[in-house]
Protein backbone atom coordinates (compact mmCIF):
# COMPACT_ATOMS: atom_id res chain seq x y z
CA UNK A 1 0.00 0.00 0.00
CA UNK A 2 1.09 3.52 -0.89
CA UNK A 3 2.80 5.75 1.67
CA UNK A 4 0.20 9.26 1.84
CA UNK A 5 2.02 12.18 3.52
CA UNK A 6 -0.66 14.60 4.71
CA UNK A 7 2.04 16.82 6.55
CA UNK A 8 0.75 20.58 6.34
CA UNK A 9 3.19 23.62 6.20
CA UNK A 10 2.11 27.25 7.46
CA UNK A 11 4.35 30.57 6.63
CA UNK A 12 2.45 33.81 7.97
CA UNK A 13 2.45 36.78 9.42
CA UNK A 14 -0.26 37.09 12.12
CA UNK A 15 1.06 40.62 13.45
CA UNK A 16 1.34 42.72 9.86
CA UNK A 17 2.38 46.54 10.09
CA UNK A 18 -0.30 48.44 9.61
CA UNK A 19 0.65 52.25 9.30
CA UNK A 20 -2.35 53.57 7.51
CA UNK A 21 -4.78 53.82 10.86
CA UNK A 22 -2.78 56.94 12.10
CA UNK A 23 -3.27 58.83 8.55
CA UNK A 24 -6.61 57.95 8.34
CA UNK A 25 -7.43 59.30 11.48
CA UNK A 26 -5.68 62.67 10.97
CA UNK A 27 -7.44 62.53 8.00
CA UNK A 28 -11.01 62.05 9.17
CA UNK A 29 -10.64 65.01 11.75
CA UNK A 30 -9.23 67.26 9.01
CA UNK A 31 -12.15 66.32 6.86
CA UNK A 32 -14.59 66.97 9.42
CA UNK A 33 -13.33 70.20 10.87
CA UNK A 34 -13.71 71.57 6.90
CA UNK A 35 -16.92 70.04 6.34
CA UNK A 36 -18.36 72.55 8.93
CA UNK A 37 -16.83 75.47 7.64
CA UNK A 38 -17.98 74.48 4.38
CA UNK A 39 -21.70 73.87 5.20
CA UNK A 40 -21.70 77.38 7.06
CA UNK A 41 -20.28 78.73 3.89
CA UNK A 42 -22.58 77.13 1.34
CA UNK A 43 -25.83 78.46 3.54
CA UNK A 44 -23.95 81.70 3.33
CA UNK A 45 -23.80 81.86 -0.33
CA UNK A 46 -26.62 79.38 -1.31
CA UNK A 47 -24.80 77.23 -3.22
CA UNK A 48 -25.71 73.96 -3.26
CA UNK A 49 -22.42 72.29 -4.77
CA UNK A 50 -21.34 73.76 -1.91
CA UNK A 51 -23.69 72.31 0.41
CA UNK A 52 -23.88 69.41 -1.41
CA UNK A 53 -19.90 68.53 -0.59
CA UNK A 54 -20.01 69.82 2.85
CA UNK A 55 -22.44 66.90 3.24
CA UNK A 56 -20.46 64.63 1.48
CA UNK A 57 -17.57 65.70 3.41
CA UNK A 58 -18.94 64.88 6.44
CA UNK A 59 -19.98 61.73 5.64
CA UNK A 60 -15.82 60.83 5.00
CA UNK A 61 -15.01 61.60 7.86
CA UNK A 62 -17.18 59.80 9.43
CA UNK A 63 -16.18 57.11 6.61
CA UNK A 64 -12.41 57.93 7.46
CA UNK A 65 -12.91 57.31 10.88
CA UNK A 66 -14.60 53.69 10.32
CA UNK A 67 -12.07 53.28 7.98
CA UNK A 68 -9.65 53.61 10.72
CA UNK A 69 -11.73 51.62 12.88
CA UNK A 70 -11.26 48.66 10.47
CA UNK A 71 -7.13 49.24 10.47
CA UNK A 72 -7.39 49.09 13.93
CA UNK A 73 -8.90 45.97 14.34
CA UNK A 74 -7.25 44.42 11.61
CA UNK A 75 -3.91 44.56 13.79
CA UNK A 76 -5.64 42.40 16.26
CA UNK A 77 -3.69 39.24 16.92
CA UNK A 78 -5.87 36.07 15.77
CA UNK A 79 -8.00 34.27 19.11
CA UNK A 80 -9.64 31.33 19.58
CA UNK A 81 -13.12 32.65 17.97
CA UNK A 82 -11.30 34.62 15.26
CA UNK A 83 -8.73 32.18 13.99
CA UNK A 84 -7.55 34.73 11.06
CA UNK A 85 -7.82 37.88 13.61
CA UNK A 86 -10.05 40.51 11.90
CA UNK A 87 -8.35 41.16 9.07
CA UNK A 88 -11.87 41.19 7.42
CA UNK A 89 -13.14 44.33 8.96
CA UNK A 90 -10.86 45.74 6.65
CA UNK A 91 -13.21 44.27 4.10
CA UNK A 92 -16.32 45.26 5.28
CA UNK A 93 -15.66 48.46 5.99
CA UNK A 94 -14.87 48.82 2.38
CA UNK A 95 -17.90 48.27 1.48
CA UNK A 96 -19.99 50.08 4.08
CA UNK A 97 -18.14 52.84 2.65
CA UNK A 98 -18.82 51.91 -0.99
CA UNK A 99 -22.67 51.67 -0.38
CA UNK A 100 -23.02 55.13 1.54
CA UNK A 101 -21.65 56.92 -1.49
CA UNK A 102 -23.73 55.53 -3.85
CA UNK A 103 -26.67 56.89 -0.90
CA UNK A 104 -25.28 60.08 -0.82
CA UNK A 105 -24.96 60.32 -4.52
CA UNK A 106 -29.13 59.61 -4.98
CA UNK A 107 -29.54 62.53 -2.67
CA UNK A 108 -27.27 65.18 -3.74
CA UNK A 109 -29.14 64.14 -7.81
CA UNK A 110 -32.38 64.88 -6.09
CA UNK A 111 -31.01 68.00 -4.80
CA UNK A 112 -29.87 69.08 -7.97
CA UNK A 113 -32.88 68.07 -10.21
CA UNK A 114 -34.91 70.65 -7.35
CA UNK A 115 -32.32 73.16 -8.07
CA UNK A 116 -32.38 73.20 -12.11
CA UNK A 117 -35.83 73.55 -11.82
CA UNK A 118 -35.62 76.37 -9.52
CA UNK A 119 -32.53 78.10 -9.31
CA UNK A 120 -31.89 80.25 -6.42
CA UNK A 121 -29.30 83.04 -5.78
CA UNK A 122 -25.82 81.96 -5.26
CA UNK A 123 -23.22 84.43 -4.31
CA UNK A 124 -20.57 83.09 -6.76
CA UNK A 125 -17.31 84.61 -5.96
CA UNK A 126 -17.04 83.35 -1.84
CA UNK A 127 -18.38 80.04 -2.91
CA UNK A 128 -15.54 79.90 -5.47
CA UNK A 129 -12.96 81.09 -2.62
CA UNK A 130 -14.56 78.78 0.03
CA UNK A 131 -14.47 75.74 -2.57
CA UNK A 132 -11.14 76.26 -3.08
CA UNK A 133 -9.65 75.90 0.32
CA UNK A 134 -11.50 72.43 0.22
CA UNK A 135 -9.51 71.25 -2.86
CA UNK A 136 -6.37 72.27 -1.26
CA UNK A 137 -7.22 70.19 1.82
CA UNK A 138 -8.65 67.44 -0.08
CA UNK A 139 -5.88 67.15 -1.84
CA UNK A 140 -2.67 66.98 1.31
CA UNK A 141 -5.38 64.34 2.54
CA UNK A 142 -4.83 62.10 -0.28
CA UNK A 143 -1.13 62.16 -0.68
CA UNK A 144 -0.72 61.63 3.57
CA UNK A 145 -3.34 58.49 2.25
CA UNK A 146 -1.19 57.66 -1.04
CA UNK A 147 1.41 55.47 0.12
CA UNK A 148 -1.29 53.16 2.23
CA UNK A 149 -3.12 53.07 -1.23
CA UNK A 150 -2.33 48.97 -1.62
CA UNK A 151 -4.93 48.25 0.97
CA UNK A 152 -8.45 47.76 0.06
CA UNK A 153 -9.62 49.45 2.95
CA UNK A 154 -7.77 52.34 2.47
CA UNK A 155 -8.42 52.54 -1.03
CA UNK A 156 -12.25 52.76 -0.17
CA UNK A 157 -11.55 55.70 2.41
CA UNK A 158 -9.54 57.50 -0.58
CA UNK A 159 -12.66 57.42 -2.51
CA UNK A 160 -14.09 59.57 -0.89
CA UNK A 161 -11.79 62.19 -0.19
CA UNK A 162 -11.73 61.84 -4.55
CA UNK A 163 -15.15 62.51 -4.52
CA UNK A 164 -14.37 65.11 -1.71
CA UNK A 165 -11.90 66.80 -4.14
CA UNK A 166 -14.16 66.17 -7.23
CA UNK A 167 -17.08 67.90 -5.25
CA UNK A 168 -14.70 70.87 -4.49
CA UNK A 169 -13.79 71.72 -8.05
CA UNK A 170 -16.77 71.38 -9.62
CA UNK A 171 -18.47 73.79 -6.93
CA UNK A 172 -15.42 75.82 -7.63
CA UNK A 173 -16.21 75.66 -11.59
CA UNK A 174 -19.54 76.38 -11.24
CA UNK A 175 -18.88 79.71 -8.30
CA UNK A 176 -16.70 81.14 -10.92
CA UNK A 177 -19.18 80.56 -13.75
CA UNK A 178 -21.56 82.09 -11.31
CA UNK A 179 -19.60 85.21 -10.91
CA UNK A 180 -18.75 85.68 -14.06
CA UNK A 181 -21.47 85.16 -16.26
CA UNK A 182 -24.76 85.07 -13.75
CA UNK A 183 -26.04 81.48 -14.97
CA UNK A 184 -27.34 79.56 -11.95
CA UNK A 185 -27.96 76.62 -13.52
CA UNK A 186 -24.41 75.52 -13.23
CA UNK A 187 -24.57 74.97 -9.81
CA UNK A 188 -26.98 72.12 -10.63
CA UNK A 189 -25.12 70.61 -13.65
CA UNK A 190 -21.83 70.41 -11.14
CA UNK A 191 -23.91 68.87 -8.31
CA UNK A 192 -24.96 66.00 -11.28
CA UNK A 193 -21.03 65.94 -12.51
CA UNK A 194 -20.23 64.52 -9.01
CA UNK A 195 -23.06 62.10 -8.23
CA UNK A 196 -21.84 60.66 -11.95
CA UNK A 197 -17.96 60.45 -10.95
CA UNK A 198 -18.83 59.50 -7.20
CA UNK A 199 -21.10 56.73 -8.20
CA UNK A 200 -18.69 55.04 -10.68
CA UNK A 201 -15.98 54.98 -8.17
CA UNK A 202 -18.11 53.75 -5.26
CA UNK A 203 -19.68 50.65 -7.70
CA UNK A 204 -16.03 49.70 -8.23
CA UNK A 205 -15.02 49.22 -4.82
CA UNK A 206 -18.27 47.69 -3.79
CA UNK A 207 -18.03 45.14 -6.68
CA UNK A 208 -14.22 44.32 -5.15
CA UNK A 209 -15.40 44.59 -1.50
CA UNK A 210 -17.67 42.05 -2.14
CA UNK A 211 -15.22 39.71 -4.67
CA UNK A 212 -12.89 39.75 -1.51
CA UNK A 213 -15.81 38.67 0.91
CA UNK A 214 -16.70 35.73 -1.75
CA UNK A 215 -13.27 34.91 -1.18
CA UNK A 216 -12.35 35.93 -5.08
CA UNK A 217 -9.21 35.84 -6.32
CA UNK A 218 -7.20 39.18 -5.09
CA UNK A 219 -6.85 42.09 -7.78
CA UNK A 220 -3.85 41.47 -10.10
CA UNK A 221 -2.98 37.94 -9.48
CA UNK A 222 -3.59 34.99 -11.74
CA UNK A 223 -4.05 31.59 -10.33
CA UNK A 224 -2.51 30.22 -13.80
CA UNK A 225 0.47 32.71 -12.71
CA UNK A 226 1.08 30.90 -9.41
CA UNK A 227 0.53 28.04 -10.31
CA UNK A 228 3.09 27.71 -12.75
CA UNK A 229 5.61 29.56 -11.19
CA UNK A 230 5.77 27.21 -7.73
CA UNK A 231 5.83 24.31 -10.40
CA UNK A 232 9.25 25.90 -11.88
CA UNK A 233 10.63 25.76 -8.63
CA UNK A 234 13.85 22.40 -8.63
CA UNK A 235 11.80 19.57 -6.70
CA UNK A 236 8.65 20.23 -7.39
CA UNK A 237 6.71 17.85 -10.12
CA UNK A 238 3.41 19.86 -9.94
CA UNK A 239 0.72 21.71 -8.13
CA UNK A 240 -2.64 20.69 -7.58
CA UNK A 241 -5.90 22.28 -5.59
CA UNK A 242 -4.46 25.19 -5.36
CA UNK A 243 -6.72 28.45 -4.31
CA UNK A 244 -5.62 31.84 -3.59
CA UNK A 245 -8.28 34.44 -1.73
CA UNK A 246 -8.51 37.86 0.32
CA UNK A 247 -7.87 37.30 3.76
CA UNK A 248 -7.89 41.37 4.55
CA UNK A 249 -7.56 44.24 2.99
CA UNK A 250 -4.10 44.21 1.96
CA UNK A 251 -3.23 40.41 2.53
CA UNK A 252 -3.99 37.43 0.39
CA UNK A 253 -4.03 33.35 1.52
CA UNK A 254 -2.80 30.63 -0.97
CA UNK A 255 -3.23 26.68 -0.27
CA UNK A 256 -2.05 24.11 -2.77
CA UNK A 257 -0.83 20.51 -2.75
CA UNK A 258 2.46 20.21 -4.43
CA UNK A 259 3.79 16.90 -5.52
CA UNK A 260 7.58 16.90 -5.19
CA UNK A 261 10.44 14.12 -6.91
CA UNK A 262 12.11 13.56 -3.23
CA UNK A 263 9.91 13.64 0.25
CA UNK A 264 13.75 14.20 2.01
CA UNK A 265 14.33 17.65 0.54
CA UNK A 266 10.73 19.00 1.39
CA UNK A 267 11.79 21.78 4.02
CA UNK A 268 14.36 23.16 1.24
CA UNK A 269 11.62 22.95 -1.62
CA UNK A 270 9.32 24.84 0.88
CA UNK A 271 11.55 27.47 1.73
CA UNK A 272 12.12 28.68 -1.78
CA UNK A 273 8.61 28.01 -2.08
CA UNK A 274 7.36 30.60 0.76
CA UNK A 275 10.03 33.12 -0.78
CA UNK A 276 9.10 33.19 -4.20
CA UNK A 277 5.01 33.66 -3.17
CA UNK A 278 6.01 36.31 -1.32
CA UNK A 279 8.15 37.84 -3.26
CA UNK A 280 7.15 37.77 -6.92
CA UNK A 281 2.49 37.65 -5.62
CA UNK A 282 2.71 39.90 -2.03
CA UNK A 283 1.21 35.93 -0.18
CA UNK A 284 2.28 36.12 3.05
CA UNK A 285 0.29 33.42 4.28
CA UNK A 286 0.80 29.99 2.54
CA UNK A 287 -0.21 26.37 3.49
CA UNK A 288 0.95 23.58 1.42
CA UNK A 289 0.73 20.07 1.78
CA UNK A 290 3.73 17.75 0.29
CA UNK A 291 3.08 14.21 -1.95
CA UNK A 292 5.36 12.32 -3.30
CA UNK A 293 5.98 11.58 -6.81
CA UNK A 294 4.29 8.24 -7.18
CA UNK A 295 4.72 7.32 -10.27
CA UNK A 296 5.54 3.90 -11.63
CA UNK A 297 9.18 2.89 -12.97
CA UNK A 298 9.10 2.05 -16.22
CA UNK A 299 10.96 -0.92 -16.85
CA UNK A 300 12.89 -2.47 -19.96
Amino acid sequence: MAEHHHQHDHSHQHHAVHRDAPALRWAAALTVGFAAIEAVGGWWTGSLALISDAGHMLTDGAALGLAALAAWAARRPPSARHSYGLGRAEVFAALANALAMLVIAGGIAYEALGRWQSPSPVKGGAAALIALVGLAINLVILRRLTPHSHDLNTRAAMLHVVGDAMGSAAALVAGVVIAATGWLRVDAIASLAICLLIAASALRITRESVHALMEGVPRGVSVDAVGLEMARVDGVVSVHDLHVWTLSGSRAALSAHVVVSNMRDWDRTLRVLQECLREKFGIDHVTLQPESDARPLVRH
